[in-house]
Parts: structure tokens; sequence; C-alpha cells
């Protein structure tokens, strides 16, 4: 009985121990992003950031599918995601690029940084009261990728930094993520699909094909599906607000009010 009651613990234990340990990935992606980073390899550092994306991911939906969330979890997933898409993207660009403007290259990479920190604070604050389908303002993941897959778009087709062109777009680009970050655009959050449920098989077709599609040219590929999503959360925005305006014209007995007012 006695050890029946240990392997019990012990096995609750490594349970509990798994999803912060792809925390952990994550947060070890994003420390290592920074170090290649001073060391001269950007492309490496992308990568790494795009790791820590792969493993942020991971580790909610396996605290999911084992139930095991906890206060901890959700705390120290927040730190990492801190490091690994708030303060490693911005460290990363500035060294790449953005030290070449100046004071406005190290203001762009801090507009960020408050960006990402008030991001994930909000998220932590509303995590009960916003609809799960949609995130509020982009997702600090989704803004990290933007930055590195844009100096991985960059490094891969060697773009000149001399001209300072390239400096200025990863300018414009950090500041929008940043910004972006902290307004109230509904991003979808892709959490309403659930990993346990049966699909059809067409679905594994369409991954298969993602995947192929993505492995043509990934710095390309990634980069413009970012931006895509970067750019989503105003399509949403602009159909809400359209769809509300109709609403607003009608009756409450469903028909449409019309202009009865006749000119002089």
């Amino acid at each position: 009985m006695p050890n029946s009651f240990n392997d019990e613990t012990r096995r609750r234990r490594s349970i509990y121990l798994l999803p912060n340990a792809f925390t952990t990935a994550n947060l070890f992606a994003g420390f290592y992003a920074i170090v290649q980073a001073m060391n001269g390899r950007y492309e490496l550092a992308a990568i790494a950031i795009f790791l820590a994306m792969v493993f942020d991911g991971m580790d909610g939906r396996v605290a999911r599918l084992t139930n095991t969330q906890s206060a901890f979890g959700e705390q120290y997933d927040s730190l990492s995601d801190m490091t690994s898409f708030g303060i490693a993207p911005a460290l990363i660009l500035y060294e790449w690029s953005l030290n070449g403007l100046g004071r406005w290259g190290w203001l762009a990479a801090f507009i960020y940084v408050v960006g990402a920190a008030l991001r994930l604070a909000r998220f932590n604050t509303n995590i009960a009261v916003v609809d799960k389908r949609f995130f509020q303002g982009l997702p600090s993941p989704a803004a990290a990728a933007l930055l590195a897959g844009f100096m991985w778009l960059a490094v891969d087709n060697k773009f000149q930094l001399a001209d300072g062109t390239i400096a200025w777009i990863a300018f414009a680009l950090t500041v929008y993520a940043g910004v972006a970050m902290v307004t109230n655009l509904p991003f979808y959050s892709g959490k309403s699909f659930a990993l346990g449920r049966s699909v059809p098989f067409w679905v594994i077709l369409v991954v298969v094909a993602a995947f192929v599609f993505v492995s043509s040219d990934p710095p390309l590929v990634l980069f413009g599906l970012f931006v895509i999503y970067g750019l989503s959360g105003w399509g949403v925005f602009l159909w809400r607000l359209r769809k509300a305006r109709q609403l607003s014209f009608r009756r409450p007995d469903g028909t449409d009010v019309t202009d009865t007012s006749q000119d002089g």
C-alpha cells in the first residue's frame, strides 16, 4: 500500500512537471535567441523564436489535456513569454538593425517591450471575462513572429542594411507590433479547436499540405502568414463595426428603419 501511494504521488508530480518542461523549453529558446543574436547569428536567433512559439503552444494544451493547470504554471508561462516574446525580439531587432537609427531604434524596441508587458498583464487579469475565441490585442507570440520573420526573411535573402531602408521598415514593424498588442482588436485564438476531437480525413491532408507549403520557403511563408494574421484583427473589427451599424438601423421588431423626412 505505501509503495502504491508513492508511485501514484510520483506519477502525479511527473504530470505536473510535463507542461512546465515545455515552458522551460520556451524560456530556453528565447534566451538562446538572444545569445545567437549577440554572436551575429541572426538566422538561428529567428528560428529559436519560432521554436519558442511551438513550445509555448504545447505547454498550455498539454496542461489542459492532462488536467494539470495550476496558478504556478500560469505565472511561469507569463514570465517565460515576456522573455521569449517581449525582451528577446526587441533585443534581437535592435542588435540586427535598429541600433543604426540611434535613439529612434532603442525607443522602438522599448515600445515593443512595454507593449508586450502590458499585453501579458492584461491577459492575466482578463482571462476569465473575455471571449475565448479571440485574443484582445495581438498576442505576443504573433508579434514576436512578425519581428523574427522579417529578420529571417531579410537575412535569408541578403537584404542590404547600408542604406537604412531595412532599418526603418524594422522600426515601423516593431512599433506596429508593440502598439497592436495593447489595442482592443480581436485576433482569432484557435482555442475552440480541440486536439482530442476526431477530424475528417481531409483535415490531415490539409495539415500535410501546410507543412509542405511552409517548407518550400520558411522565411517567406512564415512572415507572410503572420503579416496576414497581424492585420486580421482590423478585418474582424471592421466586420463587427459594419454588423453593429446594420443592426442599429433596425427596429426592435426586425424591420428596417428608413428616413421618412423630406427636403423643404
